[in-house]
């Protein structure tokens, strides 16, 4: 018989070695048991109902400065970015001109007056002579003498009052309080009264309005939420303003105008909400979101950490029944802190799988553990 080369020997060796590992691996430790899971037992609560509304700052007053009169700036009067009170000046025009038409205006109210004075004079010495050295024909024209003087002083006093007025125009003040824009003009340009172009603006950011848009239909399906006793509504309508970094102002809205109309191109209904903005943290043209809390109504709250959102869209999230794991899809009508507000996929008394999710599958026998949830989303043993 052929004895066994040294290689055939070796190989028999590392086999027997092998085998006796693995026997000596499985056989104290026994078969695998079923994995602990963290669960939270799910209940019925009370959520705010919230509605995110996108929507734009706009300007609570905003004036175009523009001339009244015709002439050259000879001086810009105020700093761009300057906060400004009403009736602040802000250029002058030359004003020579207007000043001596205000002289000329004076002048032809003076001569005015002296003409009604001897018109007058002259009508009551013919009403005294009357039927002895004065006609009635005499009385009659020195009476339309003393009308046409005194419709000539009028003229004379309402070209005075224009004249006044032109010449306080060649000071262009602001109509309202708030901040100066850059000018538009230098000193020396030459503009004219009521020209298109403005010489500046002056906006007024405190406070400032968000407009926002809301869906008809979204409004439709609140209204038949609450008409099936599903929500129910609050005293007031909360309004918060998210910023355009996520975070939310510390001041609270409210509404100006609701929308009495929807638009045909968008099927929206635009409305008006006012804010305080002192800090001038908001400037008109942002978009922002609106946060409005129209009540509350009964939900289950599923952390989000618990859940995984499909391909498609869908939200899932595992839950133990019968000590084996299910995987439930479910409905949310948002979000509230860090959960998810669901509507249907779970009911009271579940038990929500919310850590140890590593390596699930369906039917998978697991051994529960009470836990519960933070408000930042930390896992900790029950009654923590």
């Amino acid at each position: 018989m052929a004895r066994p080369g040294i290689w055939t020997l070796c190989a028999l060796m590392i086999m027997s070695f092998s085998a006796a590992e693995v026997a000596a691996q499985s056989g104290p430790r026994g078969p695998r048991g079923p994995a602990n899971v963290g669960v939270l037992e799910l209940t019925i609560e009370s959520v705010p109902y919230v509605r995110t509304l996108p929507g734009r700052a706009v300007a609570y007053e905003r004036s175009d400065i523009r001339p009244r009169v015709s002439g050259a700036i000879v001086e810009i009067l105020y700093q761009p970015g300057a906060m400004l009170a009403a009736g602040a000046p802000m250029f002058r025009i030359e004003d020579a001109t207007y000043r001596a038409a205000l002289a000329s205006a004076e002048a032809s109210v003076a001569g005015a007056t002296a003409e009604l004075g001897a018109a007058n004079a002259t009508a009551e010495r013919y009403r005294a002579l009357q039927g002895r050295a004065a006609t009635a024909t005499d009385l009659q024209n020195a009476e339309l003498s003393v009308a046409k003087a005194e419709a000539a002083l009028s003229a004379a006093r309402a070209a005075l009052e224009t004249a006044r007025i032109n010449l306080d125009h060649t000071l262009i003040t602001s109509p309202i309080a708030g901040i100066a824009a850059a000018s538009a003009v230098t000193t020396g340009a030459l503009v004219t009264a009521n020209q298109a172009t403005a010489l500046t603006t002056v906006t007024r950011l405190d406070p400032i309005y968000v407009d926002v848009s809301d869906s008809s239909a979204g409004m439709l399906r609140v209204r038949d939420r609450v008409a099936a006793g599903e929500l129910l509504p609050g005293d007031r309508v909360g309004l918060r303003l998210l910023l355009e970094t996520g975070a939310p102002y510390d001041r609270e809205g409210e509404f100006v105008t609701m929308g009495s109309e929807v638009q045909s191109s968008t099927g929206t209904v635009d409305q008006r909400i006012r804010f305080d903005n002192p800090d001038r943290l908001i400037l008109p043209g942002q978009f922002l979101r609106v946060e409005v809390t129209l009540g509350t109504m009964a939900a289950i709250l599923v952390p989000q950490r618990a859940t995984q959102r499909g391909l498609d869209g869908s939200l899932t999230a595992w839950v133990v029944r019968d000590d084996k794991v299910r995987r439930v899809s479910l409905d949310s009508a948002g979000t509230h802190r860090n959960a998810w507000i669901i509507t249907a996929g779970v009911a009271a008394g579940d038990l929500l799988v919310i850590d140890g999710l590593t390596d699930l599958f369906e039917g998978a026998e697991v051994k529960t553990v009470p836990v519960s949830i933070n408000a930042m989303g930390v896992v900790q043993a029950a009654g923590n």
